[in-house]
């Protein structure tokens, strides 16, 4: 797939309505649901969840399970793949038309040009491997 098929406003469009279809609307929302401590010094080093066997700091607790996380991933991947399946279809906005922009993420770009820099053969890749 050619990153200049699509104009960047088309990019634009279409990853809000990728990630607000399958990402923001999945079980991500129960995962988001509930109290939300505060902290009074603002970094959370304050913040402890009390639990039978002793206090866990929260800016050491995971906030997600295993079993969490792989019904995320399912989810997730297969509204992907629906969403690219019907692309046309789904690539309309709800809320998301309210969202910042997206911006290019520096370090999956770097492995995106190290990958096109091994898979060209161009003798001057950046170093590093996936």
């Amino acid at each position: 797939m050619s990153d200049e098929a699509l104009t960047d406003a088309e990019k634009t469009r279409f990853t809000l309505a990728l990630v607000e279809q399958c990402v923001r609307n999945t079980f991500l929302e129960e995962l988001h649901a509930g109290t939300v401590p505060d902290s009074a010094v603002g970094d959370y080093s304050d913040v402890k969840v009390v639990t039978p066997f002793g206090e866990i700091p929260w800016t050491q607790l995971s906030r997600i399970s295993d079993a969490e996380m792989k019904t995320l991933m399912i989810e997730i991947t297969n509204k992907v793949f629906t969403f690219l399946t019907y692309a046309e279809d789904l690539a309309a906005l709800g809320g998301a038309v309210r969202w910042n922009r997206p911006e290019i993420d520096m370090g999956l770009e770097r492995k995106a040009l190290r990958r096109r820099a091994l898979r060209l053969g161009t003798p001057d890749s950046p170093e590093g491997t996936d």
